[in-house]
């Protein structure tokens, strides 16, 4: 399968599979927001998920796919810091705010710099009508956001905290995104920095999360479990598909269209998380659906 995939890079059946993967990686990645943010502690159910990602990976990494080549172990170093990072303030942003306010803030800081950074070190130009794409997807995503913080009504003293984390946690997402699509770039095998990037990255927040449980002694129940491992599946898909996406087409496209997730994520909050969605969050919705067909079909 990695032959076959690595032979569509370049061509219109790649740009095609890649729009499929990062589309889904966005329904996916609403998902896994949903729940680290749901009736568990936002830090427990990242180490939970943390913990069954390392037990898928290693048995995969070991014994399934190709080992990295020497020149991938300084990359997995970069990967490892930038995605720890990335974790921590996720984690400090999902337990001081509203998901429904601080998850738009957070996907819609990561698009804008991945593909800046996409120019600077890919080349990737956007054209004028995929930079207005990116503009009303933006606008879709911030307005969405402030239209939530107008209306809630929980906890809105720690938000102001909230938000900075968040627009620094959408930083982290820009970071990771175009770091590691050079590093799926980087190696021969795109399956292999898949596996091997959960199994070195997997290890971690369980240390800091244990480190807490001890001081905290949060119950643990047969419900975070099934949390963790179903976070871990959907994390591989998610992660995958978009480093596949960004493999076989542009990085920039792929990290607009993964962006799409707000919408999805607002609708998980509705359906499952008791939040309410009105004909302004649904206008909104559309606005940025709008902008991600705009990137996509203007290219």
């Amino acid at each position: 399968m990695s032959e076959w995939l690595v032979s569509l890079e370049g061509t219109e059946a790649g740009r095609q599979l890649a729009t499929v993967l990062a589309l889904s990686a966005a329904v996916l990645h609403a998902l896994f927001g949903a729940l680290q943010k749901g009736r568990h502690d936002p830090w427990m159910s990242r180490g939970a998920i943390d913990v069954f990602a390392f037990l898928i990976a290693l048995p995969l990494a070991l014994f399934v796919v190709p080992w990295p080549e020497p020149h991938m172990w300084p990359i997995f170093v970069g990967v490892f810091v930038i995605h720890q990072g990335y974790k921590l303030s996720q984690a400090w942003c999902y337990s001081r705010g509203a998901y429904t306010v601080v998850y738009p803030v957070v996907r819609g800081t990561g698009p804008l710099f991945t593909v800046i950074g996409a120019y600077l070190i890919f080349g990737e130009r956007f054209t004028l009508v995929q930079w207005g794409g990116v503009g009303v997807l933006l606008a879709g995503i911030y307005g969405l956001a402030l239209y939530n913080l107008r209306n809630i009504v929980a906890d809105r003293e720690r938000l102001p905290l909230a938000l900075w984390l968040a627009v620094l946690t959408g930083c982290f997402v820009a970071l990771y995104t175009t770091y590691d699509a050079y590093g799926i770039r980087a190696t021969a095998d795109p399956f292999t920095f898949v596996v091997w990037f959960f199994l070195l990255d997997a290890w971690f927040m369980p240390l800091i999360v244990a480190v807490r449980w001890r001081h905290d002694r949060t119950p643990l129940d047969l419900g975070l479990a099934v949390r963790g491992a179903t976070g871990a599946v959907i994390g591989f898909l998610s992660f995958g598909s978009v480093m596949l996406a960004t493999r076989l087409d542009k990085v920039g496209e792929a990290a607009v269209l993964r962006e799409t997730s707000v919408v999805f994520a607002a609708l998980i909050g509705w359906l499952f998380l008791g939040e309410t969605v009105g004909p302004k969050r649904t206008a909104l919705m559309v606005l940025i659906a709008a902008g991600a067909v705009l990137v996509e079909s203007g290219g």
